[in-house]
């Protein structure tokens, strides 16, 4: 019997290894080599909805994302670069146009993964213009809140709810710039028939999009240690 193929690829120079199925962020990851992301959280599927780990890969113009990019035999990948981190910095001030991210009076301020990314990536003006769109509360859970003016469309909630508490409660709405996440077929929270309280979602959000009631500003801090240990007890019993 053969093991698993193992595959043979560098990394900004580094030569590291790669076993078959693995993707080029896991293989990152594994090497310490850093490649910044918004919508991806171990224990959940990638689905390279944000774009900021796109890297690029000898042979081929253009940038692909290294968090469901398989690593292949022989692959030559570099993740830094002007034209990489030039775009990294647009797609955030475009997160930061889109919606109306007010870090100042935020409940995550200080614990916000995408104003921690912004700093990382030097990004402290925006050159785009802002569309301010008027975006709604939902507080009518007695827990926890939703803030869509804060949300970033990252889907970590939607994956989290369906694939680790299996209650699907979350899904999107719409398409583009009027894209919502969506609780049931958009009914408010409090009235949901299929959530079950835990909160996971709330966890996984990476800004005070999702937060508990009665947290001030800069007090809400995420706790996402659950999440492998769920994934390792769900196929644990598989």
């Amino acid at each position: 019997m053969t093991g698993p193929m193992v595959h043979s690829i560098t990394i900004d120079g580094v030569q590291v290894s790669a076993a078959e199925g693995e993707t080029i962020l896991q293989v990152a990851r594994q090497n310490d080599i850093d490649i910044p992301t918004l919508c991806n959280l171990e224990g959940i599927s990638a689905t390279g909805q944000c774009r900021l780990c796109m890297v690029e890969v000898k042979g081929t113009n253009r940038l692909v994302a290294s968090c469901t990019a398989a690593a292949e035999d022989g692959m030559e990948i570099v993740t830094s670069n002007e034209r990489i981190d030039r775009y990294r910095r647009m797609i955030i001030e475009l997160l930061f146009a889109e919606r109306n991210h007010i870090c100042a009076v935020c409940v995550a301020n200080g614990h916000c993964d995408l104003q921690a990314m912004a700093q990382k990536l030097g990004v402290n003006h925006i050159e785009f213009d802002c569309l301010h769109p008027e975006l709604k509360v939902d507080a009518s859970h007695p827990q926890f809140e939703v803030d869509h003016n804060r949300c970033i469309l990252c889907g970590r909630c939607v994956r989290v709810c369906d694939e680790i508490e299996g209650a699907h409660t979350r899904d999107f709405r719409n398409r583009g710039i009027n894209t919502l996440i969506i609780t049931d077929f958009d009914t408010p929270w409090g009235e949901s028939q299929t959530c079950t309280n835990c909160g996971k979602c709330v966890h996984v959000c990476p800004t005070g999009a999702l937060a508990e009631k009665g947290r001030s500003v800069a007090e809400m801090q995420k706790r996402r240690q659950f999440l492998p240990y769920l994934v390792m007890r769900r196929e644990g019993v598989r």
